[in-house]
């Protein structure tokens, strides 16, 4: 039996008004009053930052404020991202119940493959790539992302079907590191677009809107049907962007952790992504956590977890800091696509092997 899911489109709205929007589906889902739901939105030209990144590590800000773009910062994790007309984005909130998925990393290949199954509708060969993108010929056209908050599961994505790649390279910082994995020098090489790959004439954005929902039918098993965005929905958005997700405070809460004097960093990226841990030191030794922050592109849900996190590791010896770390986890009990415990527990390591 299909699983009926609602299906609206919010269109062009400011980055933060769209996260806005997100934080409210997942509100009024876990409330009883939105139901499962596919959403397609779009942006004007925009940067976003995942929910646990540093930000002016990752974006030229004087850049992006020169160029007059919108900047916020996501609810999910991951990488930075330039948004614009050329692209638009889709997501799934629904109950975790409805697809039988309660692992990160299965929803992840499921969705992904829905949605590249979808894409390849219109002609093209798109596949997923492990961890979290969808990609024709290696080169990126969808990157995506969720987590679990509570019962209700969200998950989103994008597609590229034209994109500034200039202005993208000119908004963003990625690290060189990041190019070399897959042998490219910029950033518009890792992706490519609807345009590219039809020579200039893409099918229009509600065709490719059209196949992903056919996508999602077929490989979950899902019925979509259009629907009504609910006024409790705009009212509750409006209420997250003025409080908390359309502030500065928000956007810039990550700014960059490694510049005060007394604060020792260290990365490190493994087959989860990066995470680098931004550590103060306390005691006559220096040898316990005063403060430790974690940033990065990985993928834990719910998000609140990395500040628990936080939290715990203050006041912990850091040679017991690895006990800690694992110990937090297995109490938690929360959900990793990317990253593992030991990867933080690595990363905090560095960073104190770092010290004077």
């Amino acid at each position: 039996m299909t699983k009926p899911f609602r299906v609206i489109d919010t269109g062009i709205r400011g980055c933060r008004e769209q996260m806005a929007f997100d934080q409210a589906l997942i509100a009024g889902h876990k409330a009883g009053t939105t139901p499962d739901t596919v959403r397609f939105l779009q942006f004007p030209p925009s940067v976003l930052v995942g929910r646990h990144q540093a930000i002016s590590q990752e974006l030229n800000l004087d850049a992006c404020r020169v160029a007059g773009v919108g900047i916020g910062r996501r609810i999910t994790g991951g990488g930075a991202l330039y948004l614009d007309e050329g692209q638009f984005g889709w997501e799934l909130v629904f109950h975790k119940s409805t697809l039988g998925l309660t692992n990160l990393g299965d929803l992840a290949r499921e969705i992904c493959e829905a949605a590249a199954a979808g894409l390849s509708r219109l002609g093209i060969d798109a596949r997923y790539r492990p961890r979290n993108d969808i990609e024709v010929d290696g080169r990126k056209i969808s990157g995506t992302g969720g987590f679990f908050d509570g019962d209700t599961i969200f998950y989103q994505g994008t597609v590229l079907v034209a994109m500034d790649g200039a202005k993208m390279a000119s908004l963003l910082n990625i690290p060189a590191a990041k190019l070399a994995k897959r042998g490219q020098t910029s950033g518009a090489q890792r992706v490519v677009t609807m345009t590219e790959l039809f020579d200039g004439n893409p099918p229009p954005i509600s065709e490719v809107k059209a196949a992903i929902l056919e996508g999602f039918a077929e490989r979950l098993g899902i019925s979509p049907v259009p629907g009504e965005i609910l006024e409790s929905e705009e009212a509750a958005a409006r209420s997250i962007f003025d409080e908390e997700i359309g502030t500065d405070d928000f956007v810039y809460e990550i700014d960059d952790p490694s510049h005060p004097a007394d604060v020792i960093s260290a990365r490190h990226t493994g087959a989860g992504g990066t995470i680098e841990a931004h550590l103060r030191l306390e005691g006559p030794r220096q040898d316990r956590i005063r403060e430790i922050q974690f940033t990065g592109d990985f993928f834990v849900t719910p998000p609140r977890v990395i500040p628990d996190l936080e939290a715990a590791l203050r006041g912990v010896a850091v040679d017991d800091a690895e006990a800690a770390v694992a110990e937090f986890f297995a109490a938690a009990g929360v959900g990793l696509l990317t990253a593992a415990p030991s990867d933080f527990a690595l990363a905090l390591k560095m960073a104190a092997e770092n010290r004077p």
